[in-house]
């Protein structure tokens, strides 16, 4: 099949590498020109484990280009992957998905399927719908469908490849049936729908999931106050195959370009329509509260925070990726300078990103450079080397041995008996 993807952020980029891989012809349109440049030399511009290697692979059935007339002149199926940004008031910031649908309509020269794949407000398909047919000027038939993506930075190859559903909207059937003939080798449940209910299921699921984070964090609240370990609580809680294990990780709180802004954009469209979500407000607010909490776990630690030297490990807002948007560790650092900390932070893969929007931390190159002098170490990110640090020489390098751990990945007994003043979320 002939396809166009408009967009080579994480989604755009993903999709249309892994849509090659399953042997379509995939022309990647971006207004970018030296990211064109770039991929073209194989160059990529995020880190996505697996990512550079399917470039490669696919070289011959990947298009990279500038442009967007190419790219539907071209192909029977286009998607749209282009940014969704939050505005001031949370909603969601359609100026880009307009353009491209304005200019999709300019260059139709046949029939098309047009496909909204950013995460879009309930709505946005009728929006592009009407773009496209005032620009084309009648002259084709084309359809609109939504296929929203449901992929994890860090796994979104696995995501894709080994989805837990496929969604597909649209008003024609058929049109819908088209474009899940693109999913069908990856063997698993394909949902069509209508296409304001294939756009509310992301909206709805990315929201269900942080919901989850900011219960498991409220409890961890309640558990430091009364004694237990969150820990503890959220297994006995994940066995119960109602409630699942997944995403009761208490913690630091969540981040990223998807969970924040999604549940924001829900709210603002459940306002729009006169009626006030109280659940997502408060999602919205133990997220928040929860950057709070750690900056005073780590004042409650140290004493005083004027001129003393903290050390951060992860800057990225997960594992596995080197996306900093609503990370947890850049509001904390931001939080620390303004009480007067001097912050050395370390990230495997981060590091570039945090120096263009956070000045005044010292950037370093290990875990250990990190920890040297510092006199409390604070983890944001869970990264699998740090789970495998060698505690003895951190202590050695510390000022003062103390640790804040915002993603509770050491156990509280063994970092006591290594001799460390400890704290973690919610470990009574």
């Amino acid at each position: 099949m002939s396809i166009c993807v408009v967009g080579t952020g994480y989604v755009g980029l993903v999709t249309g590498v892994c849509m090659a891989d399953l042997g379509n012809d995939v022309i990647c349109v971006d207004v970018n020109a030296k990211k064109i440049q770039n991929l073209k030399k194989n160059i990529l511009p995020i880190y996505e484990p697996g990512l550079e290697e399917l470039v490669k692979k696919n070289k011959k059935r990947l298009t990279f280009t500038t442009n967007l007339k190419e790219g539907v002149t071209k192909s029977e199926i286009i998607f749209i992957a282009v940014g969704t940004p939050p505005t001031e008031t949370g909603e969601a910031d359609l100026t880009y998905l307009k353009s491209v649908a304005k200019e999709i309509g300019k260059h139709m020269n046949s029939s098309k399927i047009i496909v909204d794949k950013s995460t879009v407000p309930v709505g946005s398909g009728d929006i592009v719908e009407s773009i496209i047919d005032e620009y084309s000027k009648g002259k084709y038939k084309f359809d609109v469908a939504s296929c929203p993506e449901f992929l994890r930075e860090g796994s979104a190859i696995h995501d894709f490849m080994n989805p837990d559903r496929v969604v597909v909207g649209a008003k024609r059937k058929e049109a819908a049936e088209k474009v899940a003939e693109i999913f069908k080798p990856l063997n698993t449940k394909i949902i069509t729908a209508d296409i304001r209910s294939a756009e509310m299921i992301k909206h709805a699921s990315n929201t269900f999931l942080a919901m989850k984070i900011s219960f498991i964090n409220e409890i961890a609240n309640i558990c430091e106050r009364v004694g237990a370990d969150v820990e503890v609580v959220a297994s006995g809680m994940g066995l119960d195959k109602r409630i699942g294990k997944m995403f009761l990780n208490a913690g630091a709180g969540y981040g990223g370009s998807c969970f924040p802004k999604d549940v924001a954009a829900l709210r603002c469209m459940a306002r729009n329509e006169d009626y006030e979500p109280l659940l997502l407000s408060a999602v919205m607010e133990v997220n928040k509260q929860q950057r709070k909490i750690v900056v005073n776990k780590i004042k409650n630690i140290m004493g005083t925070l004027e001129g003393r030297q903290v050390g951060i490990l992860g800057i990225a807002f997960k594992p596995d990726t080197d996306d900093i948007r609503e990370a947890v560790a850049i509001d904390v650092m931001a939080a620390l300078l303004e009480k007067g900390c001097r912050i050395k932070a370390y990230d495997p893969v981060a590091v570039e990103n945090a120096k263009k929007v956070l000045k005044g931390v010292k950037y370093v190159e290990s875990p250990y450079e990190a920890a040297k002098d510092s006199e409390c170490l604070v983890v944001l990110t869970e990264w699998k080397e740090f789970k495998e640090l060698d505690l003895e020489k951190i202590k050695k390098v510390m000022k003062k041995p103390a640790i804040v751990d915002g993603r509770n990945i050491y156990e509280p007994k063994e970092m006591q008996a290594a001799g460390f003043k400890y704290t973690g979320i919610g470990r009574g």
